[in-house]
């Protein structure tokens, strides 16, 4: 993901775990940042939106839950752009107040396959974008678009100022979501780092970059200008 973000021309930064002093190191990762990625990695844990896991190995990672969703906060707070990705999409939601399905094929009748182990990020599928919505927008031309992603979790109930604007097309789960607002933070359930942008038959994950660099570029001069004029 940061490989994909520096082919931008941008200057990406892993933000490590949490320290001792976490209170300061996160002040100075939102004074410091322009911008805030998450992206996948564990299961969200069911007790951060609230649930029991039904089963021991969906338990996720809470600390990272209560970590992402202070960061999540905090650059909101500060109206800096926020870009989540697969799991970064799904705390995204939980931060809002929103909540997950454990587990897709579970909780969902005749939801197809997110997450094939056997072959991973060739797990292909179609999603259907929203119009009119700012992701139809960034693909102008574009209703339906190939996508991949690997999760077993998804969006359930929407947090509160998230709006939808895609679906998968096979069972409707939320691919796609954005906060109503000013501010620029949209998270997306598949994984646009994975695309080849010479194929043409995936959906090119660069519009969706690039919106979200040039957000966080407007975020940046506007604060200098200010501080300038004072």
């Amino acid at each position: 993901l940061s490989q994909w973000i520096m082919n931008e021309g941008a200057l990406a930064y892993m933000i490590p775990s949490p320290p001792p002093n976490a209170a300061l190191a996160l002040e100075s990762y939102v004074q410091d940042l322009d911008g805030l990625v998450l992206q996948g990695g564990a299961d969200v844990s069911p007790a951060s939106y609230g649930e029991t896991p039904l089963r021991p190995e969906w338990a996720g990672d809470q600390l990272r839950d209560e970590y992402e969703m202070v960061l999540i906060r905090m650059f909101l707070q500060v109206g800096k752009p926020v870009l989540g990705v697969c799991r970064g999409l799904q705390i995204l939601n939980v931060a809002m107040g929103g909540s997950l399905y454990q587990d897709i094929n579970t909780q969902i009748a005749g939801s197809r396959v997110h997450r094939d182990w056997e072959i991973y990020d060739r797990n292909f599928h179609n999603i259907r974008l929203v119009r009119p919505s700012h992701l139809a927008k960034l693909y102008s031309t574009t209703a339906i678009a190939r996508v991949c992603s690997v999760h077993h979790q998804a969006i359930k109930d929407l947090g509160k100022g998230l709006v939808a604007e895609a679906y998968a097309v096979e069972d409707d789960v939320v691919e796609a979501v954005r906060l109503a607002g000013p501010t620029w933070v949209y998270g997306v359930q598949w994984h646009p780092e994975w695309h080849d942008a010479n194929d043409p038959a995936l959906m090119d994950g660069r519009p969706l970059l690039r919106d979200f660099l040039a957000a966080a570029a407007q975020r940046k001069a506007a604060r200098q200008s200010s501080k300038a004029n004072r």
